[in-house]
């Protein structure tokens, strides 16, 4: 049976000689394989719509393993990320931590809307660190992870200085902080993000403007959080972190 619908290219992998295997979250069906016979040549008219990132309509013939990739056709190439090595390292980390953090055949319009605005913002130079931290936040309610980030995991407090417990799995407060001595320090802008980025529409974020200490924060926060709970290891983490120390580098050179 031929299905047609909108997918977004989480990643491809090759099979045999001249054939793909491209991994697709699809509005409709969820996260789904198909393959991509002769992908691989140059003049395939598959091989264009086989990059990663693409967002395009795919038609396929299902069946109960992999589909098989019939045709499709091109909507958005998100093409300044795949020219852009950094926009690059940063879109192959959300795409391979959506990919582990679902299974398949699950639809999810939330989690392809939630894809699809953020290739659109890394596409049109919206900040790649706060892109990314909000996808790490979103994806932990997908994964059944759910942080107190209301108020003190403890009192119940909703006001005051807030630290974070990994232990505890929440917000800490001020009066509470000695029932965890590893606490994790925030600050004001750091614990406001946190929240934010688990709540908000990434289609409402207007344009954030975040210092690098408080990037610095979300990012030992959420990393070590995901190293405790959420039991995947992602490739592209190393590739991004790479990446995001040649840009501080660069920086610095360019300030001195």
């Amino acid at each position: 049976m031929l299905t047609k619908c909108e997918g977004i290219v989480l990643r491809t992998n090759d099979y045999g000689e001249t054939n793909k295997i491209i991994t697709l979250l699809t509005r409709e069906h969820g996260k789904i394989g198909v393959l991509a016979r002769g992908a691989k040549k140059p003049n395939s008219r598959l091989s264009a719509i086989s990059q990663p990132f693409l967002y395009a309509s795919f038609l396929f013939r299902k069946s109960s393993g992999l589909g098989t990739l019939e045709q499709g056709e091109m909507i958005e190439s998100m093409r300044h990320i795949r020219e852009d090595l950094f926009l690059t390292a940063y879109a192959a980390y959300i795409t391979e931590l959506i990919d582990q953090g679902t299974e398949e055949k699950k639809p999810n319009p939330f989690l392809f809307e939630l894809l699809l605005q953020s290739m659109r913002r890394l596409d049109d130079g919206t900040d790649p660190d706060i892109i990314a931290n909000l996808i790490e936040v979103k994806m932990l309610s997908v994964m059944g992870l759910y942080p107190e980030l209301d108020e003190c995991v403890h009192c119940k407090s909703k006001d005051g200085t807030f630290h974070f417990s990994i232990r505890d799995n929440g917000f800490i407060c001020h009066r509470c902080f000695a029932k965890d001595p590893y606490r994790i320090p925030l600050s004001p802008a750091s614990a406001r993000l946190l929240r934010l980025f688990f709540y908000f529409d990434l289609s409402r974020l207007g344009n954030v403007s975040v210092k690098q200490e408080t990037k610095d924060e979300l990012k030992r926060v959420i990393q070590t959080y995901y190293d405790e709970y959420s039991g995947i290891y992602l490739k592209s983490r190393r590739f991004m972190e790479q990446m995001d120390n040649m840009k501080k580098m660069l920086g610095d050179e360019n300030k001195s």
